[in-house]
């Protein structure tokens, strides 16, 4: 990734969804802070369904965790559908898997059938 690529790009997709992709590093030094601002604009923004899609994710950390996290809150106390999508990087995957934290989200195996639940 060069250094004047976006790491989050927000997107609206069809029927209103929003679909935020994420690329590079997930964790507390890059990343993390960018996709809380979009994840909490989403939430805030009345959307009906966030996808978020992590197939170009190369390391996702605790910190990385922790928006998620807090973006599944955000977007179930506003009645919004958060959506990670793949194919699910290896080094997020295990993140979610070791933690516990996989079965606390709705996951899809790519950003297409994300939609389609």
């Amino acid at each position: 990734m060069t250094g004047d690529e976006k790491r989050v790009v927000v997107e609206t997709a069809p029927g209103g969804a929003v679909l935020i992709r994420v690329r590079g590093s997930l964790d507390g030094w890059a990343g993390s802070t960018e996709l809380a601002d979009a994840l909490t604009g989403a939430a805030d923004g009345g959307t009906n369904r966030t996808v978020v899609d992590l197939s170009g994710v190369e390391f996702a950390d605790s910190a990385g965790l922790h928006t998620l996290l807090d973006a599944r809150r955000q977007h179930g106390e506003a009645g919004i559908p958060l959506v990670l999508a793949g194919p699910m990087p290896a080094a997020v995957h295990r993140l979610l898997e070791v933690t516990g934290t996989l079965g606390a989200f709705q996951v899809a195996d790519s950003v297409d059938s994300a939609f389609t639940w």
